[in-house]
């Protein structure tokens, strides 16, 4: 066998792919069909990694990284098989060890993005193999065209803190100038994010970037598993000048305690990564995006969006009782809400809920005329009802609890793993699954809930031993099913609109959002530090997923209450606050919001966000956001109280030329009218005061 050369056509990307006797596969090229393909010379890095304890680094290795393994050197072609434009699978072999890999690519049609696993397996006979790390890819496409000026794209992410998108050169102070020529491999560090236990986005969020900052050529990428992942960028040697690398990976033993042993019989399949690269950071997240739109599960609710109403933020706070809820349920109705969710609490009798979920009764104390005669005044008002529930979990004080065998709970040494006064369920075991069904199956079938808002407020650490070959592998099989979980949960129930929410976003995932309506995006309770998440969400959820909270207060001024409804605006609006306490004049621009998003909402399923200031940081003076639909795009601004009156943005990445500017929301003459002057692309706001926000229509 000679040199071989694999190019997929998918419709839209080309792949090409090298290798041959003397070396593994290597993914060397992504470029638009039509288009001219990049320098290859400098990309000698393994389409697929494995780390074993058996034959560990070919190169110095550190905790750091994960590319240098021996078996990835050892891997050799083997054969190829497309699918048309839809799939292509590259099979590879260890000719010492029989192991055998599979590197699956597919693509949506009309998609420029490009999804990724592997597989592996041990034919009969051979010696089984433990792995400690899997890339689900590894490539140095696109990014060793010019290492020396790549600039590498991440988001920070904690409790009411998500989406702090930063920058840092890969070259210092990120990696530090050495001689890479030198005797040895002196390359050893790299750029790591990765997730923590269950929360794949409670650290960093599951997505990221990198970019040449000279050409702006981007390769962008997302890692779509709802627990341990990591991401890696570094620098590799190279013969032919400065030479870079990206590995996507589910969980390793180092970062996460994982490990699986393969043999004739136990194959493994690392998590789905998919990337896209085009010419901008924007147009290259967008291709996510189109990506994600294409993978997502199908429901009417995707192009409907309608307006939910929560009685949490900054409102009932986890206090729901009928008294309260009758005149709020009033105002959401009379604002255009059109579901109304009751959040946590409304299953206890008492003010101290957290130890008592699991067991989902009705209390009956909060509702003297019972939960289904507040839910029927719900139905009567013209919404969907909706409740809160955090599944997974089961309070220490419940009858589920004790009901429940230990070997439905994630568990390390015998002992089940408790947080917060709550244990946690491994959804591996069917009589937690059972219990899940049951729960939920009663609510909806005797209750008529439509909307559940599903919670995740704390998590296992590494995982569970129980059952499993590692602590890691524990998880990533609970992770997977609480997938099927949910699969099979919307099988039965095709009509129910499901809401992602992990403690504010701290599980904000494509596994998850690849099933469920919409992600919750913060529990910010501050609408001035909102805005920045909202955005920055923006770049790894789609906008019609983005569940951003508006909660107007009635000592707001108007301009405080526009602008916390305009951080609803920038994605799927997500109603709360006291409507039944706010003026007259405060529910209007309540109802006018709601309104503008009912107008705006056929043209959000279709947009592209596009940052006109840049992917926000924390405490930016100016927060912008363009949802760019083709021929129409909203234009959102908040201004903060310390920023300049002035702020120039550049539309230049719209789909269309703009031409005209509507002031959208709040109606011009409400308050004060901002200034704007349209140059060609350029587009200048003038905010006399602030704090303050405005929506506007773009047309061309």
């Amino acid at each position: 066998m000679g040199d071989v050369v694999i190019t997929w056509d998918n419709g839209t990307t080309v792949l090409r792919f090298d290798g041959g006797e003397d070396g593994p596969i290597r993914l060397v090229d992504l470029h638009d069909v039509g288009e001219p393909s990049g320098s290859t010379e400098r990309a000698g890095q393994p389409l697929v990694e494995i780390l074993t304890p058996r034959w560990g680094n070919q190169t110095w290795g550190t905790g750091a990284r994960h590319t240098g393994t021996h078996l990835g050197s050892r891997l050799r072609y083997v054969s190829h098989s497309a699918d048309g434009q839809s799939e292509l699978a590259i099979t590879q072999s260890d000719p010492e060890s029989g192991l055998v890999v599979i590197s699956r690519f597919s693509s949506f049609p009309g998609v420029a993005a490009v999804r990724s696993q592997t597989e592996v397996s041990m034919p009969r006979g051979a010696e089984p193999m433990i792995l400690w790390a899997v890339t689900s890819l590894a490539t140095s496409a696109v990014v060793s065209q010019d290492a020396n000026n790549l600039d590498v794209w991440s988001a920070a992410s904690s409790w009411a803190a998500e989406n702090r998108w930063s920058t840092q050169p890969l070259r210092a102070p990120a990696l530090s100038r050495i001689d890479a020529s030198a005797r040895g491999e002196t390359i050893r560090d790299a750029v790591v994010t990765s997730s923590i236990g269950t929360w794949s986005s409670g650290a960093v969020n599951p997505a990221g970037a990198v970019r040449n900052r000279v050409s702006g050529r981007t390769l962008a990428w997302q890692i779509e598993h709802n627990g341990g992942w990591l991401a890696e960028v570094g620098e590799l040697r190279s013969d032919h000048g400065p030479s870079a690398y990206l590995a996507l990976l589910g969980p390793t033993d180092v970062r996460h305690h994982w490990s699986f042993t393969v043999d004739a019989d136990h194959s493994f399949t690392s998590v789905p990564v998919t990337i896209a690269v085009a010419d901008t950071m924007d147009d290259a997240f967008g291709r996510l995006a189109d990506h994600r739109r294409s993978a997502r599960r199908d429901h009417r609710q995707n192009s409907t969006l309608p307006v939910i109403f929560n009685d949490y933020m900054n409102t009932l706070m986890g206090d729901p009782s009928e008294d309260k809820l009758l005149p709020l349920i009033d105002s959401a109705a009379e604002s255009g809400a059109e579901y109304f969710c009751i959040d946590a609490g409304w299953y206890d009798d008492t003010a101290g809920w957290w130890a008592s979920v699991g067991d989902w009764e009705p209390s009956t104390v909060r509702f003297p005329r019972s939960l289904r005669f507040v839910l029927d005044h719900i139905r009567d008002r013209g919404m969907v009802p909706g409740l809160w529930m955090e599944p997974e979990v089961v309070g220490t004080t419940s009858r589920a609890a004790e009901a429940l065998p230990d070997s439905a709970f994630l568990q390390r040494g015998g002992v089940r793993i408790r947080e917060r006064d709550r244990y946690l369920l491994d959804l591996r075991s069917p009589d937690a699954v059972a219990h899940l069904d049951s729960a939920v199956d009663r609510l909806i079938n005797d209750l008529g809930v439509g909307y559940f808002k599903f919670d995740y407020n704390v998590t296992p650490g590494a995982g569970t031993d129980l059952d499993a070959p590692s602590v890691g592998h524990g998880l990533l099989e609970h992770n997977r099913a609480q997938l099927r979980w949910l699969d099979a949960l919307l099988d039965r129930h095709p009509e129910l609109i499901i809401e992602n929410c992990g403690s504010g976003a701290m599980r904000s995932d494509f596994a998850m959002l690849s099933r469920l309506a919409l992600q919750s995006t913060s529990d910010q309770e501050n609408p001035l530090l909102y805005p920045a998440i909202a955005v920055g969400a923006l770049a790894h959820i789609l906008p019609e997923q983005a569940g951003n909270w508006a909660y107007p207060q009635p000592d707001m001024s108007d301009e405080l209450i526009i602008f916390t409804t305009c951080t609803g605006l920038a994605g799927r609006l997500y109603q709360s606050g006291p409507l039944d306490r706010l003026s007259a004049a405060q529910r209007a621009l309540v109802s006018s919001g709601i309104a503008v998003h009912k107008e705006l909402r056929e043209d959000l399923v279709r947009s592209t966000p596009r940052f006109p200031t840049g992917l926000p940081r924390w405490a930016e003076p100016w927060t912008t956001i363009a949802l760019d639909a083709d021929d129409v795009a909203y234009l959102i601004a908040w201004r903060q109280a310390d920023a300049a009156e002035n702020v120039r943005l550049d539309l230049s990445g719209l789909a269309r030329q703009p031409q005209a500017v509507e002031q959208l929301y709040p109606e011009p003459g409400i308050v004060a009218d901002w200034g704007t002057t349209l140059d060609g692309t350029q587009l200048e706001l003038r905010a006399p005061t602030g704090p303050a926000a405005r929506l506007y229509r773009i047309t061309g």
